[in-house]
């Protein structure tokens, strides 16, 4: 069937609750074992089900961006998440292409249509904001190419390959982009979009900065 992971969640930290977290582990382990799943690795939770931020499900998908996961293995569908945050799991997880599978129905998680519903509005949703997230790139630098700038010749890390080192943006870019009339949010998905890592936070910071600086020396 293919690599699997294990994960198992109680909803309080009493001590009581260790015993339901080692039976769900085993009862798992034979299940997987009857599936022919590969278990690669396991996680465990004590803490709501309705909180998305749990040390245990997000090592988990961590893991599972890194590792080639085909299936996850729980309890029921109550133990991956409740309420909204069931969605927001599901979600993710369908991204990576794996398959939800419940020892309560003894296979993958069947999934309800309106579960279906807000899965697909989402996967739209999501793609749409990356297509405007791309055009605002786009749209600066097609801005800031008309007013004169030329990256080429003033981003020196253009081109770099993937996984290298990235140079910290120089305030004179900042300023430069600025002076075309650009946004602090245009400048920041321009220099995004040309590989540096930067936040508008970091962008208007650092302008700011600059712009104090000016005026003391004046």
């Amino acid at each position: 069937m293919g690599r699997a992971v294990i994960y198992c969640r109680v909803s309080t930290t009493k001590e009581t609750q260790q015993s339901s977290l080692a039976r769900q582990q085993q009862e798992l382990e034979t299940f997987a074992t009857k599936l022919g799943y590969d278990v690669v690795a396991s996680f465990h939770d004590q803490h709501s089900g309705y909180d998305i931020e749990r040390d245990g499900l997000l090592s988990m998908l961590d893991y599972m961006k890194q590792n080639a996961v085909n299936a996850v293995l729980i309890q029921d569908e109550t133990r991956l998440a409740r309420g909204n945050a069931r969605i927001a799991v599901l979600h993710l997880l369908q991204k990576m292409g794996a398959t939800v599978v419940t020892l309560n129905e003894a296979g993958p998680l069947h999934l309800n249509d309106m579960d279906t519903m807000l899965l697909e509005i989402l996967a739209i949703v999501e793609e749409y904001q990356r297509k405007l997230h791309n055009a605002k790139i786009k749209r600066g630098m097609q801005r800031a190419v008309a007013q004169g700038y030329r990256p080429q010749d003033n981003l020196k890390n253009r081109g770099k390959i993937e996984g290298a080192p990235r140079i910290e943006v120089p305030i004179e870019e900042i300023v430069r982009l600025r002076e075309h009339g650009l946004t602090f949010q245009e400048i920041t998905t321009t220099l995004n979009g040309l590989g540096y890592q930067v936040s508008k936070a970091t962008v208007n910071r650092r302008y700011l900065a600059y712009e104090q600086e000016m005026s003391a020396e004046k």
